[in-house]
C-alpha cells in the first residue's frame, strides 16, 4: 500500500469531501467562469441550454456521485461496492419510512409558506402563483429525481456510513449538513441579487445553512433506521422538488424569512423525533460497520 493510498484510507471522509468539491466547483468554474463564485453570474440568463445542462451535470451531479463511487471502491474494494449496491436496491422497508422520506419536505414547506402567506401574498407557494403550473411541476420533479438520486450516491452512499462509525446521528447529520450546504455555494451565489452585496451575502448564508443541516439530520436518522440508500435518495428528491415547486416566486426577503422559519420547523421535528424515539437522534456510533 502506497503512502498516498494509506493516507486516503485514514482520512476517507475528508478525502471524499475534497474530491466532491474539486470535481463540482472545478467543473462549474470551467463552464461558467469565476462569476459563479463572485455572485455575478446568472445561470439561467447567461448560459445557453447546453452549457446550463453541462454546469448542472458537472457541478451538481458528477461531483458527489463519482467521488462516492471512487472512494467506496478505493477504501473497501469489491466487497464495498457489493454492499453499496445492496443498500442502493434496498426497498423492502416499512412504508412509514417512505412516508417520512417523501412527505417531510413538501408538508413542512407548504405549512410554512401558507402560514406566512396570511401576512403577505409574497409567501404564497410558487405552484399557486406560476403562470405555467404544469411546466413548474415537471421541472421540479425532473430536477429532484436527477439531483437527489445522484448526490446521495456520495453523501449517503459513502460519507454518512463512514461518519456513523465514529459519531452519533446528530453529529453526523450536522457535519454532512454544513458541508452539504457549503458545497451548494456556487449554485446559490450565482442567482445574483439586486438588493446589495450585504443582503445577497446574508441570503446565500441562509440558503446554505438554515434548513439544510436539520433536514440532513433527519435524513441520517431515516437512513440509520432503514439502511436504504434508495429511501435516502427519495428524501433528497422530495426536498429538491418541493423547493422548486413550493418556494415563493416573489422577493428575496420573502425567501429568507420562509427559509428561516422552515429551519425552525425542521429543528422542532428533530427535537420531536429525539423525544418520541427516546433519544435515537443521539444514537451512538456504529463502530466497525463497513460502508
Amino acid at each position: 500500500m502506497t503512502t498516498v493510498t494509506a493516507f486516503i484510507k485514514r482520512r476517507a471522509v475528508l478525502t471524499y469531501f475534497v474530491l466532491a468539491f474539486v470535481l463540482s466547483w472545478g467543473s462549474a468554474l470551467i463552464v461558467v467562469g469565476p462569476g459563479i463564485f463572485l455572485g455575478t453570474a446568472n445561470l439561467s440568463e447567461e448560459l445557453t441550454p447546453v452549457l446550463y445542462l453541462a454546469a448542472l451535470l458537472g457541478s451538481t451531479l458528477v461531483g458527489p456521485s463519482l467521488s462516492g463511487l471512487l472512494m467506496t471502491g478505493l477504501v473497501y474494494g469489491r466487497a464495498g461496492l457489493r454492499s453499496f449496491l445492496a443498500r442502493l436496491f434496498c426497498w423492502r422497508v416499512d412504508v412509514r419510512w417512505y412516508a417520512v422520506a417523501l412527505l417531510t419536505a413538501p408538508l413542512a414547506m407548504l405549512a410554512v409558506n401558507l402560514a406566512l402567506s396570511l401576512t403577505s401574498p409574497a409567501y404564497l407557494p410558487g405552484i399557486l402563483t406560476a403562470d405555467d403550473k404544469v411546466s413548474l411541476l415537471l421541472a421540479g420533479l425532473i430536477a429532484g429525481l436527477l439531483i437527489g438520486s445522484f448526490e446521495e450516491l456520495g453523501w449517503t452512499g459513502f460519507a454518512i456510513p463512514e461518519l456513523r462509525q465514529r459519531y452519533g446521528i446528530l453529529t453526523t447529520g450536522l457535519i454532512v449538513g454544513v458541508v452539504w450546504g457549503a458545497w451548494h455555494y456556487p449554485a446559490f451565489s450565482a442567482s445574483g441579487s439586486s438588493s446589495g452585496a450585504i443582503m445577497h451575502a446574508f441570503t446565500v448564508a441562509v440558503l446554505l445553512f438554515s434548513f439544510l443541516p436539520p433536514y440532513r439530520v433527519l435524513m441520517v436518522w431515516v437512513y440509520d433506521r432503514t439502511q436504504s440508500l434508495l429511501v435516502a435518495m427519495l428524501m433528497h428528491v422530495s426536498l429538491t422538488a418541493s423547493t422548486l415547486i413550493f418556494q415563493s416566486q416573489a422577493v428575496e426577503a420573502a425567501a429568507v424569512t420562509s427559509d428561516l422559519v422552515l429551519a425552525a420547523v425542521l429543528w422542532l421535528f428533530v427535537a420531536a423525533v429525539a423525544l418520541i424515539s427516546h433519544g435515537q437522534i443521539a444514537r451512538p456510533p456504529l463502530r466497525g460497520q463497513m460502508a
